[in-house]
């Protein structure tokens, strides 16, 4: 499948692959709304409500998001028990991420009383920093381990083998993935500490508009079809 077209249908038919053009929507609005805030107001108003407008449609589409975790655990919890405690820890956060910003959404659409918005977005947040924090922990550790096979295979006397190739390729392009999903999970990162601990740099818009580019960015790269 080499057709650009072909990949974009595939890529964009996942929950994943409409949630980073949306999230890219979201995050470059943020920065146009900056930009122009002072000097054109009208237009920076309607970049306002495009953000807001796809900032909800994320949370739409992240229904039922919170049994990823939950099925990652039960299918698949980890290969030693150092990775099952760092799995448990990063789903759970990631599973109270994605259960309480369904009360966020409904909260900010008008359907649950708009007052609840501040908690539920508080503990939504707390819950994804919670989880990143494991997720990045997890894929340095892999990522370590990963070196450590890659520099025996090329110590090796079959670093020329044929099979000894493939496994350093197969290793190389799991580590550009994880460096990906580090980068993805330390934006994301930033932009929940917005929400957790209110502070001049990570409420800055510059800094949620560049975090959010990122991690959608990453995920368009992790997501889009080889």
């Amino acid at each position: 499948m080499n057709d650009t077209v072909d990949k974009l249908v595939i890529f964009l038919a996942k929950r994943d692959g409409i949630d980073k053009l949306v999230k890219t929507f979201q995050y470059v609005s943020k920065l146009v709304h900056w930009q122009v805030e002072t000097t054109h107001p009208d237009i920076a108003n309607r970049f306002k409500q495009w953000e807001v407008a796809s900032g909800l449609s994320r949370k739409a589409f992240r229904s039922g998001r919170f049994l990823t975790g939950f099925n990652a655990l039960r299918r698949n919890p980890g290969s030693s028990p150092t990775f099952k405690f760092l799995a448990v820890l990063a789903n759970a956060g990631e599973m109270v991420y994605f259960f309480f910003d369904h009360f966020l959404w409904l909260s900010r659409i008008g359907t649950l009383d708009a007052k609840l918005a501040r908690r539920m977005s508080f503990i939504s947040a707390f819950g994804e920093s919670f989880g990143y924090i494991f997720f990045i922990v997890s894929d340095f550790i892999i990522m370590k381990e990963g070196l450590e096979a890659e520099r025996k295979l090329i110590a090796s006397a079959e670093e020329d083998s044929k099979d000894a190739k493939v496994k350093i390729r197969s290793i190389r392009a799991d580590r550009v993935m994880r460096l990906m999903a580090v980068a993805a999970n330390i934006a994301d990162l930033i932009i929940a500490l917005a929400d957790i601990q209110p502070n001049p740099f990570c409420n800055h818009p510059v800094t949620l508009g560049i975090s959010g580019l990122v991690s959608a960015w990453a995920g368009w790269y992790r997501n889009w079809p080889s």
